[in-house]
């Protein structure tokens, strides 16, 4: 049996989740990108091979010729952000289990997402779309509610998302995204206020599994980075549900989403983003482990046609806190530690770095800034803060400007 893979960069999810899965499986993996040679390299080492193709992956067109031309599918999956909706549609022109790609397209075009869910009247962010090349100075005939959010409709990561305190700030920071992002739309929309959290869902079409999920700590605006994330098992069952009455009416059901959310002081969920594909930044691999399923071979099950069983067999009795250890400014990465695999009073530390020592890189503001994330498991969720903070302090990362 065959598995497409589409992939734009060698991620930690493919490398250590998903193609592991594909062999425990007895799948055969073609991946195709648009940066062969990349991949190549990065699953050079794998003990089962992994064919890689170069394609045009962002135009699903290219994806079912070069498809058609290759060995027949079993199975067309992706994990990318950007290629969820060339993925539905190619595994769909190929008779096989896909995403509603219509689904996909309003997880990822954000003010689609607004404009669902407020015609549904389940949530109604107030929210303005802002063209390629629009003035942002004509938002000010708009009645925005400041302070507000700016961001590319089809961004991720957190890449460009900023607070906005007043109309020239919103003028400014837009003209600045558009500067660097030639051609991309941005959305404008209500500051939501309240912890934010994530809710982690497994279905085959039919049946939902809700996961868990996480509390994010984020920095401090006008940026959004997500400095660190703990595992929870179970969200209240109240504001559980009011997410997944959401994600019905985006059309989410089969394999991972993973959706970032705002719990408000009231208790109303409010849903910040939908990502339809699973936790990045190793989480998913952390999550696995909580849980204890095989996670990334469920996921893939599922694209294979497979039912999910009624009961996963997830454990509740491991916690997980994972923190990133930031760049705070431009410039070289002229010292840092290595991988770390510790055991010490029930916790299970685990450090890798995402970085590499001489590296040059400016202050981006977003995710792109970690240079290593500390994982650290057990049964008390105190102690792992602290052994994660301690092992961090312990340690040195030197930028030179």
């Amino acid at each position: 049996m065959r598995l497409y893979l589409l992939a734009l960069n060698p991620t930690d999810s493919v490398t250590e989740g998903f193609l592991p899965a594909a062999a425990a499986l007895g799948l055969d993996v073609t991946v195709l990108t648009d940066s062969a040679e990349a991949h190549r390299l990065a699953y050079a080492a794998l003990p089962r091979p992994v064919e890689v193709l170069e394609c045009p992956v962002q135009d699903f067109r290219e994806v079912v010729g070069r498809i058609s031309r290759h060995h027949a599918p079993h199975a067309v999956f992706t994990n990318s952000d950007h290629l969820q909706t060339q993925a539905a549609l190619a595994a769909e022109y190929f008779g096989l289990p896909a995403k509603d790609w219509k689904a996909t397209l309003r997880a990822k075009n954000k003010a689609e997402l607004r404009r669902r869910l407020t015609a549904s009247g389940l949530d109604a962010v107030r929210s303005v779309e802002v063209g390629p090349g629009q003035d942002l100075a004509a938002l000010a005939a708009l009645d925005l509610p400041f302070p507000c959010i700016v961001k590319p409709r089809e961004g991720v990561a957190s890449e460009d998302v900023v607070l906005a305190e007043d109309l020239d700030a919103l003028v400014r920071l837009g003209t600045e995204i558009q500067r660097r992002r030639t051609g991309a739309a941005l959305v404008v929309e209500e500051f939501l206020v309240g912890d934010l959290r994530t809710l982690e869902t497994l279905g085959d079409g039919r049946t939902r599994h809700v996961l868990g999920g996480f509390r994010t700590r984020v920095s401090e605006p006008p940026g959004f980075v997500e400095e660190a994330l703990e595992f929870v098992h179970a969200h209240p069952r109240a504001v559980v549900d009011q997410i997944l009455v959401q994600l019905d009416e985006i059309g989410v059901g089969l394999g991972a989403c993973h959706t970032e959310f705002i719990v408000q002081a009231d208790g109303r969920a409010r849903i910040v983003e939908v990502n339809y594909r699973a936790i990045g930044d190793r989480a998913d691999l952390m999550m696995a482990e909580v849980l204890g399923i095989p996670y990334f071979e469920l996921v893939l099950r599922t694209h294979l046609g497979e039912r999910l069983p009624a009961d996963l067999g997830a454990r509740s009795d491991t916690h997980a806190h994972n923190l990133a250890v930031c760049a705070d400014r431009a410039g070289t990465l002229t010292a840092a530690p290595g991988p770390a695999e510790l055991v010490e009073d029930g916790v299970r530390l685990s450090y890798r770095p995402l970085r590499a020592v001489g590296e040059h890189h400016p202050h981006y503001r977003t995710n792109r800034d970690y240079l290593g994330l500390i994982w650290t498991l057990g049964p008390d969720p105190a102690a792992l803060r602290e052994a994660a903070a301690g092992f961090a302090a312990a340690q040195r990362w030197e930028i030179t400007p």
